[in-house]
C-alpha cells in the first residue's frame, strides 16, 4: 500500500509517527511519503531554515525535543548566543546549536546548486525515517502576514507575535510561478490513500494546495482523500489556528473546516473527514456537505493514540 500525506509541522510529525507505527505492524510491503509544507521556510543568518521538514525529521527519528515540542533534543544555544551578542539574526527566534548543524548541511546543498527535494533526501538519509519526506516545492515559497500597517514573514506574526497582531490575509509569495517538486506528483498519482494531516488547514496545507499542479493532481487521483481534524470541541489542538482560520472567515469548528477544504466531488479536497468524538453532534452537517465523516478520538496523546487515529483514518480510506 502507497499512503501519501499532506503535512505541515508539529501535528503532522506526530500524525506521522503514529501512522509509521501503524503500518509496521500490518502485513506486506508499504511506504509512506510525506509532502510537507515549506512555507514556513526562511533565510536567517546567511542559512536556509526549514521548520516543518525539520520537525517531522526530529520526530521520527527520535531526536526532538517531547518538551518544547521543537528543535532537538539535548540542544545547546551557544551559537545563538554569540549571534545576539553580534546583532545578527532574531534574538527572539532561537536556533540550538544541533539544529544549526542541519541548516550549515542545508544551506551548502543549496549553495552547491542542489534542490531542496534532493538536499532533503540527503539529510534525512542519516536516519531510518521510514516515511519520504518531500517538500512540496523546490522553490522558496514563503507564506507572508498581512496586517494592519503591512506585512511580515509568517514566522514573525507566529513566534515573535504570537499571532496577537490580527493577520488581515495570508499570501504564499511566490507560489504561483512555483512548480512542485519532483516526486511530488507522482506521490499522489500513484497513492493508494491520500491523508491530510491534522495540521494547520491555512499556514501548513493552505500553502501546499496552493502550488499549481498540486490541487489538480489531488482531484484527479483515484485514491481516497480523507482528512483529520485539527480542531477539536471548537478549539485548536495546539497552536494558535484560530487567528488564522478567523482571518480567512473560517470558524474554528472541525465542519467548518471539513466545509473550508470542501468535497472533492464539488472540487474540493475531501473525499471523507475525521472529527473527535466530542464533535460527533456535526458528523451529519459534514456529510449534508457532502463529505463522508466519522467520529473517533483524536487525541494524539502518545504513540500508541497517534497509530490508533491513524489507523481509523485508513479505515475510512478503506470504507470509501
Amino acid at each position: 500500500m502507497k499512503i501519501t500525506v499532506l503535512s505541515g509541522g508539529v501535528g503532522g510529525a506526530r500524525f506521522l509517527r503514529g501512522l509509521r507505527e501503524h503500518v509496521r505492524a500490518l502485513p506486506g510491503d508499504h511506504e509512506i511519503t510525506a509532502i510537507v509544507n515549506v512555507g514556513d521556510d526562511m533565510w536567517l543568518t546567511g542559512l536556509r531554515i526549514a521548520p516543518d521538514l525539520d520537525s517531522i525529521m526530529y520526530t521520527l527519528a527520535g531526536e526532538n525535543d517531547e518538551v518544547r515540542g521543537w528543535g532537538r533534543t539535548g540542544e545547546s544555544e551557544r551559537v545563538s548566543g554569540e549571534l545576539k551578542a553580534y546583532g545578527v539574526g532574531w534574538d527572539w527566534f532561537t536556533l540550538g546549536d544541533l539544529d544549526i548543524g542541519t541548516h550549515l548541511a542545508r544551506t551548502s546543498y543549496l549553495r552547491s546548486g542542489i534542490p531542496l527535494s534532493e538536499a532533503t533526501a540527503r539529510i534525512t538519509a542519516r536516519w531510518p525515517l521510514g516515511v519520504t519526506l518531500l517538500p512540496a516545492t523546490d522553490d522558496e515559497v514563503e507564506t507572508q502576514v498581512h496586517v494592519d500597517g503591512g506585512s511580515m514573514h509568517f514566522q514573525e506574526w507566529w513566534t515573535r507575535h504570537r499571532a496577537a497582531l490580527p493577520a488581515l490575509s495570508f499570501e504564499y509569495r511566490n507560489a504561483l510561478q512555483a512548480s512542485p517538486a519532483p516526486g511530488v506528483l507522482d506521490a499522489i498519482s500513484g497513492a493508494d490513500v491520500i491523508l491530510v494531516a491534522p495540521s494547520n488547514p491555512v499556514v501548513s496545507i493552505g500553502p501546499i494546495l496552493a502550488i499549481p499542479g498540486v490541487r489538480e493532481a489531488l482531484l484527479a487521483a483515484t485514491a481516497p482523500v480523507v482528512g483529520v481534524s485539527p480542531i477539536i470541541g471548537g478549539a485548536v489542538v495546539r497552536g494558535m489556528a484560530d487567528a488564522c482560520l478567523a482571518a480567512i472567515g473560517v470558524a474554528t469548528a472541525a465542519d467548518a473546516v471539513a466545509v473550508h477544504y470542501g468535497p472533492r466531488s464539488r472540487g474540493g479536497l475531501l473525499d471523507a473527514w475525521l472529527v473527535d468524538d466530542a464533535d460527533a453532534a456535526l458528523v451529519p452537517s459534514i456529510e449534508e456537505a457532502g463529505i463522508a465523516a466519522g467520529a473517533v478520538p483524536l487525541w494524539m496523546r502518545d504513540l500508541d493514540t497517534s497509530a490508533a487515529i491513524a489507523a481509523q483514518a485508513l479505515a475510512a480510506a478503506a470504507r470509501l
